[in-house]
């Protein structure tokens, strides 16, 4: 009846196990929520302020597709600035207005230059365990999906043998997440620069997930694969203002392409969305240009929560986590209770009322996991650990 585009499609784990959480809520549960990505803070004050006053002025119409000029400017100078392209340092290039193209959130930066540049049965690589969609827009291409594994015993970097054994001639895009969803793992540089060297050797693509940069924890950097030398003209980079500014309801994101690609994503955001909505990007103008001790509040408090959670998990009997570099989960590691991560995840919110998501949401390379959300309040982290504790100690 369908079209094979759709057929595999699954929904996204984490609003399943949000539909049940409040269905369980409804009942009068109580419920520890450790299973949606969001952060629990709002929107910056000043943020909100802007947006509300391009409404009230009527800043509500149609925009050119690919964003506001003044927005596009904006985006080309931070980034440059935040991956230090410059003429006398880094790729030796910066990034211009023309490269970059807004959306209606991160997604559109991840299908639509899959669908520009993946033609049916190019092959593409992604990290697994890794964001779902990453598999859905390569199958809705028609491309075939080449997971790689993330090992925890590398920081859940690439596995670096698997990934070379696997690339080849037919691969024509390389999906990489850092930091990453779920595992919040961080590639290291040199890790980025064999991808760089293998992309180059193979002349594939490279769609850089980058929505996560700015929250990095312990004075370290997330680097991006697009400061080396020679990528910037094949790397796709894909960011927005979820994650850093609490904008997840705004749907406020960007791509960064080579122009030529650039204007192929204009064209296909024309005839999917037409633009994005206006006031949204005058709030995005404020939040790169405005006051950012929000974004280094927001991380310290994300790294404080991190280390509580860990220092919890870890004391469970049988459960061990990685200290997560980035992002704002945590991956722990549940394989010698000997039940799949789905029933883990199906128990632990039906018996003791803690929402978390199973690995295997994210890929087969995620069974024996679960992700865990700190992005959520002190108390209730203390709290639903807790809860865990008790149920694992059941057993």
């Amino acid at each position: 009846m369908f079209t094979d585009r759709v057929t595999p499609l699954k929904p996204e784990g984490a609003y399943a196990v949000l539909a049940r959480a409040n269905a369980l809520e409804a009942q009068g549960r109580k419920i520890i929520h450790f299973e949606i990505g969001q952060p629990d803070f709002p929107t910056p004050a000043n943020v909100s302020e802007v947006g509300m006053d391009a409404i009230h002025t009527g800043k509500t119409r149609y925009n050119p597709p690919a964003g506001l000029p003044d927005l596009r400017k904006t985006i080309a100078r931070h980034m440059s600035e935040r991956l230090d392209l410059d003429p006398s340092t880094g790729s030796g290039q910066r990034i211009g207005p023309e490269r970059v193209v807004v959306g209606p959130g991160a997604k559109p930066g991840l299908f639509f230059p899959t669908l520009a540049l993946v033609s049916p049965g190019d092959e593409v690589i992604y990290p697994d365990p890794g964001f779902p969609t990453y598999e859905a827009m390569v199958r809705v291409a028609g491309g075939t999906p080449v997971p790689i594994p993330l090992r925890e015993e590398n920081q859940f970097s690439f596995d670096l043998e698997a990934f070379d054994a696997k690339i080849s001639d037919r691969t024509k895009l390389i999906v990489i997440n850092s930091p990453a969803n779920p595992t919040g793992g961080v590639i290291p540089f040199d890790d980025l620069k064999h991808i760089a060297e293998k992309a180059r050797e193979h002349d594939a693509w490279v769609l850089s997930d980058e929505i996560y940069s700015r929250l990095v924890y312990d004075g370290e950097t997330a680097h991006s694969i697009a400061e080396i030398d020679e990528m910037l003209d094949r790397t796709v980079i894909v960011d927005g203002f979820s994650k850093t500014y609490s904008m997840t309801g705004w749907r406020l994101g960007y791509m960064i392409a080579p122009p030529a690609l650039a204007e192929r994503l204009e064209l296909l955001l024309t005839h999917a969305v037409g633009c994005t909505a206006t006031f949204t990007q005058y709030a995005g103008i404020e939040a790169l240009t405005g006051p950012q001790e929000s974004v280094a509040r927001m991380a310290s408090e994300y790294q404080r929560r991190r280390d509580r959670m860990l220092e919890l998990v870890n004391a469970i009997p049988g459960v061990h986590s990685q200290k997560p570099q980035g992002a704002f989960y945590l991956f722990p590691n549940v394989k010698s209770y000997g039940l799949s991560s789905k029933e883990i995840a199906a128990r632990l919110i039906d018996e003791a009322g803690v929402a978390v998501l199973a690995g295997s949401d994210f890929g087969a390379g995620g069974e024996g996991y679960l992700r865990l959300v700190y992005a959520t309040s002190m108390e209730d982290i203390e709290e639903g650990v807790e809860k865990m504790m008790a149920w694992f100690k059941s057993l």
